[in-house]
This record gives C-alpha cells, sequence and structure tokens, in this order.
C-alpha cells in the first residue's frame, strides 16, 4: 500500500512538473510580420531603404553611431547584434555572430536573420516575432538587440 501511494504521488508531482514548463516551440508557429518578398540573401540587412525617410523626420542630430548588443548563448551557439542609430532610430542591424558551425545552422540563419533584421527595423525595437524554425536564434537576437538599445540609451 505504502509503495502504491509513492508511486501516486511521485508520478502526480512528475505530471505537475511537466505541465508548468513552457515548451520553447510555443512560439515557433507565430507568424513572422513583415513581407515575405525576399529571403535576404546576400547581407544581413536586406532593406537599408526604409530608413533614410523616417530618419529625418525622427532625428534632428544627424550623428550616426553603432552600438553592440551582449553576446546571448543559446543552445546552438551565441548570437551578438549590433545596431546603427541616427539619433534614436534604428537603421541597420548587424548580426556580428550566430551559430554556423553546423550546415543546418547555416541554412536556417540564412532565411532567419534577415527576417529578424527587417523586423527589427520594421518595429524600431525589439518587440519583434521569433521566426519559425529559428526559435533559439531568435530568442538570442532578440536579448542582444534589447541590450544594445539599453546601452544607446544610457
Amino acid at each position: 500500500m505504502r509503495r502504491a501511494v509513492v508511486t501516486s504521488a511521485a508520478t502526480a508531482a512528475g505530471v505537475v512538473l511537466l505541465l508548468s514548463l513552457k515548451p520553447h516551440e510555443a512560439a515557433g508557429p507565430a507568424p513572422v510580420i513583415g513581407s515575405g518578398a525576399g529571403t535576404g540573401s546576400g547581407s544581413d540587412v536586406s532593406q537599408p531603404s526604409e530608413a533614410p525617410a523616417p530618419s529625418s523626420s525622427a532625428s534632428a542630430t544627424g550623428t550616426t553611431r553603432k552600438v553592440s548588443g551582449d553576446t546571448v548563448n543559446t543552445r546552438y551557439g551565441p548570437v551578438q547584434v549590433q545596431v546603427t542609430l541616427a539619433g534614436s532610430r534604428i537603421t541597420a542591424v548587424d548580426v556580428v555572430k550566430y551559430p554556423n558551425s553546423e550546415r543546418r545552422d547555416r541554412e536556417i540563419n540564412s532565411s532567419a536573420l534577415p527576417v529578424l533584421n527587417r523586423e527589427a527595423i520594421s518595429a524600431q525595437s525589439a518587440a519583434i516575432d521569433v521566426v519559425s524554425g529559428a526559435t533559439y536564434t531568435s530568442d538570442g537576437y532578440v536579448r542582444s538587440l534589447q541590450s544594445a538599445l539599453d546601452r544607446a540609451k544610457g
């Protein structure tokens, strides 16, 4: 009888722990905001033409500066971004470090990073959606981007 009680309690505790964990893929299926017209092969910033028009009204200083974010370690490798700002407006985001040791990492990130860059420039913040299939890289990207924006403010 005691064995049955202990087994039931252990099973209940295990179920509670499993249900309390937030799965990493929960945000993965969310659609990515932005145009899906191009994959952005080539440079990390695939739409630099988005920034010039809004930056003239957003900033009177005209100074351009680059701010690096923290290096964020993810399951597949480190992610670090560098933000180019005109005043307080994001004009470009360069990915300095990203997971690229495996062929699959390079495949995923060659399409995910340009999308993340476009979204960051469009949103003018780190409040962007993750890219499905690149959840860990997206999370590291957002955290590094936020640290760069925090450094730029203060």
